[in-house]
């Protein structure tokens, strides 16, 4: 295709398959990209990929499914961006439960600024697993958060400070739960010992040692190589991702509202990091909801906060090749490639 064509002009086959493409870039539990999308002619449809859930850590699919949802919503958004109205079906085949969402009925609209400045935050999101500085994140900016998670049909939950001291003792105990899970450690050994695959965690990502935090972050079982500095997460707000219903369909849209609450974040200088070790042990998560005063199902703890602009941050997390996770073979001429 010519750079010099419209893009009012190209194919919608195109348009899709580069919409799941650049859903490439959005966030999964242990980078482990759990998702797979199908080009048709007139629809691109989402499938969750078995072969990467973490069977010991995620045996209900609850993170596989928000980390596909998360990939939903920046394919949403990417569409939005290049112009173009359109339908989702979410979990549309009840005799197919891989299959989680179709997007289907496109039409031409005009590009949607806000979504095109969206797609610019998913290239450079990241996760940083640092201390955050001193500095608080400003309340407009937890609310616009906030409201960004709301938009797609979840509520975020930012904790005061008796609740970030109960979260903390949640989060200690749930690490404990875990370290003594024979499964569960083999499961973080073969996420962190991924190197040149295009899945799961480099040791560029990691904590080179653990940090001082309030809230503990997870024990990966072995040292990365990311510099952490003197800091603590003194400065850092603490949020519940949570909804009405503890359902696929409710985690999915959690994932949907997870990628919009972060592509806001990043937009305005927030750093997220998602802590999800106190939802993956039921007795933990059990007090999340407490914390919620039982007012909904918790998904995941997310910390926010102002990282420290004197030191670079860690790499981008690797990921797949297009070709792997982008099936074009329903519109693709023999000899064709997919852009990445």
């Amino acid at each position: 295709m010519s750079h010099e064509t419209p893009a009012t002009d190209r194919p919608l086959t195109t348009a899709l398959a580069e919409a799941a493409a650049t859903a490439g870039h959005a966030p999964s539990v242990h980078n482990t990209q759990p998702w797979r999308w199908r080009v048709l002619p007139d629809a691109l449809e989402l499938r969750v990929v078995r072969d990467r859930q973490l069977a010991a850590t995620d045996p209900e699919g609850r993170l596989s499914a928000l980390s596909c949802g998360a990939a939903l919503h920046h394919a949403r958004v990417a569409l939005a961006a290049e112009g173009w109205a359109f339908v989702v079906e979410r979990l549309p085949d009840p005799g197919d439960a891989e299959l989680l969402a179709r997007v289907g009925d496109l039409k031409r609209v005009e590009a949607d600024p806000d979504a095109m400045r969206l797609v610019q935050c998913m290239q450079v999101r990241h996760t940083d697993r640092r201390p955050v500085g001193d500095e608080p994140v400003p309340t407009a900016a937890l609310g616009d958060i906030a409201a960004a998670v709301a938009a797609e049909g979840a509520r975020l939950q930012v904790l005061n400070f008796d609740q970030v001291m109960e979260l903390a003792a949640a989060a200690s105990h749930a690490a404990t739960v875990e370290a003594e899970d024979s499964g569960q450690r083999e499961e973080l050994e073969y996420w962190t010992s991924r190197a040149g695959t295009g899945t799961g965690l480099p040791p560029e990502v990691l904590p080179e040692q653990a940090q001082q935090t309030t809230v503990p972050g997870r024990d990966f079982g072995r040292p990365g190589t990311l510099p952490i500095g003197p800091g603590h997460d003194r400065a850092a707000a603490y949020g519940v991702l949570f909804g009405d219903e503890d359902e696929p369909d409710s985690w999915l849209r959690a994932g949907e509202a997870l990628s919009a609450g972060w592509l806001t974040a990043t937009r305005l200088g927030v750093s997220m990091v998602p802590l999800s070790g106190v939802v993956e042990v039921e007795g933990t998560r059990q007090t999340l909801r407490q914390v919620l005063a039982g007012l909904g199902y918790p998904y995941l703890v997310l910390r926010m906060g102002i990282a420290d602009p004197a030191h670079a941050g860690p790499p981008h997390t690797p990921r797949l090749p297009t070709e792997q996770i982008v099936d074009t073979s329903a519109v693709r001429s023999p000899g064709d490639t997919i852009a990445g």
